[in-house]
């Protein structure tokens, strides 16, 4: 049965798809059975794993949610093989902007939180792994993915402001545990597009420590700043593909083996 993991972090720009999209890679890479599911409008993820352009995915997880939100009586999902897609060995469910609509919806419907959790569960049994990316919100969207969700790793990014809103999404996380997912947990903070001599990665860091208490794991594994996971993304690879030996592409495969020992 899959462990559901939700990338997150209200922070735009703190490399959560490229961490989503690299994680699943790697995982695969160790023989794990994996799903990626892009749940940002802006569709990223897509076009990182879509190889022949996003123009290709005919049906989106702003599809799959429209069609739970419109079913008066039992819902009934399409055939698997019309909305899950491979990925040299990654399953992964595609995203557009169709899904922005989404929200309103949500919103006007009740137990809406749990919309995505219906798509997501009876896929558990097939995979080892999903993960989940998110937008950079905490709006319904965000809720959705933590209500189906068994733990969070928070992206952050080692620069002035890094720390800004970590208190509020943690906080938004106790609280989807307290009322809607109770086996909701946090695996642990990865810090990515890390500048390691530098002063400010070391100020970050500190305070990050601090801030944690030992109470939340920082991943051992941390990425490194490097041009490398750019061109990856632009040569339409991830960085393992792109540069095997490169610092990001060791660290990913490290992050990852932290994520199965969790386990």
């Amino acid at each position: 049965m899959a462990e559901i993991i939700v990338v997150a972090n209200q922070k735009g720009g703190v490399a959560k798809t490229t961490t989503t999209f690299n994680l699943a890679s790697s995982l695969r890479a160790m023989g794990k059975r994996v799903l990626a599911v892009d749940f940002d409008h802006q569709g990223n993820l897509t076009s990182c794993l879509a190889k022949e352009g996003k123009q290709s995915i005919d049906m989106t997880i702003a599809d799959l949610m429209n069609i739970c939100i419109e079913s008066e009586d039992e819902m009934v999902l399409p055939e698997k093989s019309e909305y899950i897609y491979d990925c040299d060995g990654v399953d992964f469910i595609g995203s557009n902007r169709a899904l922005s609509t989404i929200e309103a919806k949500l919103l006007a419907e009740a137990g809406g939180e749990r919309t995505l959790a219906e798509i997501i569960e009876p896929l558990r049994d097939d995979y080892d792994y999903i993960l989940i990316d998110t937008n950079p919100s905490l709006g319904i969207l965000t809720i959705n993915a933590l209500a189906v969700a068994d733990d969070v790793m928070i992206t952050v990014s080692p620069q002035y402001f890094s720390l800004e809103g970590l208190d509020d999404l943690i906080k938004s996380i106790v609280k989807v545990r307290k009322r809607i997912n109770p086996k909701l947990g946090i695996s642990g903070i990865c810090l990515t597009m890390c500048h390691f001599r530098t002063k400010l990665y070391r100020r970050v860091y500190q305070d990050l420590m601090e801030y944690t208490a030992d109470k939340i794991k920082i991943f051992d594994a941390k990425i490194p700043y490097t041009i490398k996971v750019g061109e990856s993304l632009y040569a339409g690879e991830n960085v393992a593909e792109y540069s095997a030996t490169s610092p990001a592409s060791i660290a990913y495969q490290s992050l990852a083996k932290e994520v199965v020992s969790c386990e």
